[in-house]
């Protein structure tokens, strides 16, 4: 399946329009997300690497040429000016590990305006899924208050692909490691695992798998303790390890029921044999809420998986994300439809301490004491620096962390940060507003007119 072709249809037929009326010249696109999900007082830039990749391959080919005619029922030689179409423009971003808030772009791409169009469909799909999922992981983490958390997501994941993208942002924001093999060797990332409740089955008891588990792999394991009753499998699990000499690095892992409680016996079982050492596992169905309940139940769960409702978001599993052009051949544009206004002009984040946030026109003059936060990251089509790692990005990860305010770090009832609007922005907005209203009449029948929906500076 080509990526090109990985689009709605209608990015075709515009694209198509554009180039049949000449319409090439500069076209920037900004994309952002007009509101945060319920439950989240922060976003996690993600998807940029991903994104990059794309462009810097994407060509309209021969065969791309004949399934858009397919999917028009129409002559190839009517797509024909599609063919050869490559990217050459420029994009600036906000890099992978930022964190990020309502309306702010997360980049803005800059390129002849059909390229531009051509590219919105995967883009989104690359970009929201991952911030997505980079911000439910990211709360996993400050949920578990320093203890490693792995990532079990990818047999519950929407398809292998988004399992391994799951296992890149974990590692983009702290994870400790994956199940996930290929992911581990792709990134670099730890991997992890254990056994699964079938490979007790397979045995006559489980003392008899866990020891058959131990002779495979004689360095540190972990037994999964809970296939019957779990506290006959810790005392077990403790038995076998004190007998083979197996301590230090070795766990067990609690997969079920009331997690809390089993922790603290299975934690003085442990104990009484000599095993303080041997560390305590959580997994089953658990996210940043069940993580931060344990925690401060003070549970003595030394680690966490989680799997299904990170990999999925599955409390906030899409974005309200737009792809929005805001300005076409040095014309500033917007949209003014009801509730989905948005603003004029290529934009600038910039940042000040305590992550307040002003977003402003890309030439503005930064001010005084603040960072911009999107920088270019491609120019005619090519990357301006080499591939950035999850290393990186998770270094900028953590700095944005330390400087969020509490109350937006909280995993229940989070407040997120509402970014200012520079006094530039607002001009402009209003000028073409009215400019827009004058040419089309847009407040005299019925559409929103000053005030009459709120303007997203995307």
């Amino acid at each position: 399946m080509s990526e090109v072709t990985t689009t709605d249809l209608y990015e075709v037929t515009m694209a198509l329009s554009y180039l049949r009326e000449d319409m090439r010249a500069p076209a920037t696109f900004s994309l952002f997300v007009r509101e945060l999900p319920p439950g989240r007082g922060f976003l996690v830039a993600a998807g940029l690497e991903p994104a990059l990749d794309l462009l810097s391959r994407f060509r309209v080919g021969r065969a791309d040429v004949q399934e858009f005619a397919d999917a028009l029922r129409r002559p190839v030689e009517d797509l024909e000016p599609l063919r050869g179409l490559s990217f050459d423009g420029q994009v600036r971003a906000v890099p992978e590990g930022r964190l990020v808030f309502a309306g702010e772009p997360l980049l803005e791409v800059t390129a002849p305006l059909p390229q531009a169009q051509l590219v919105e469909t995967y883009l989104l799909s690359l970009v929201c899924h991952q911030t997505a999922v980079a911000s439910k992981a990211a709360r996993c983490v400050l949920a578990s208050a320093g203890r490693p958390v792995v990532d079990f997501s990818l047999r519950r994941s929407h398809g292998p692909e988004a399992g391994t993208q799951t296992a890149r942002l974990g590692a983009l924001v702290g994870f400790a490691g994956t199940s996930n093999v290929a992911a581990a060797r792709r990134y670099g990332i730890p991997a992890a695992g254990t056994m699964a409740h079938s490979y007790v089955e397979a045995f006559a008891s489980e003392e008899a798998a866990f020891r058959a588990f131990a002779r495979t792999h004689p360095g540190p394991v972990t037994f999964l303790v809970d296939t019957y009753d779990t506290d006959r499998g810790v005392a077990t699990a403790a038995r076998v390890l004190a007998d083979l000499g197996l301590g230090p690095g070795c766990g067990i892992r609690l997969d079920s029921g009331d997690l809390g409680a089993l922790a603290r016996r299975a934690r003085a079982t442990l104990d009484a044999a000599g095993l303080a050492e041997v560390r305590i596992i959580a997994s089953g169905g658990l996210d940043e809420y069940a993580v931060d309940r344990l925690v401060r139940e003070g549970a003595p769960i030394d680690a966490y998986a989680v799997g299904t409702k990170v990999g999925t978001a599955a409390d906030a599993p899409y974005l309200d994300a737009a792809y929005k052009l805001v300005e076409y051949d040095g014309r500033p544009v917007m949209k003014l439809s009801s509730a989905k206004v948005t603003a004029p002009g290529p934009k600038q984040v910039f940042r000040g301490p305590g992550l307040r946030d002003v977003i402003g026109l890309a030439n503005e003059e930064p001010p005084a004491g603040t960072e911009p936060l999107l920088r270019t990251v491609m120019r005619g089509g090519l990357r301006t620096d080499p591939p950035d790692t999850p290393a990186a990005a998770r270094a900028r990860f953590e700095a944005d962390v330390a400087a969020l305010p509490e109350e937006a770090r909280r995993v229940t009832d989070p407040v997120a940060p509402v970014p200012s609007v520079s006094t530039r922005l607002t001009v402009l907005t209003t000028v073409v507003r009215h400019r827009i209203e004058v040419r089309t009449g847009a407040g005299r029948t019925g559409g929103p007119g000053p005030g009459g929906g709120r303007t997203v500076p995307g």
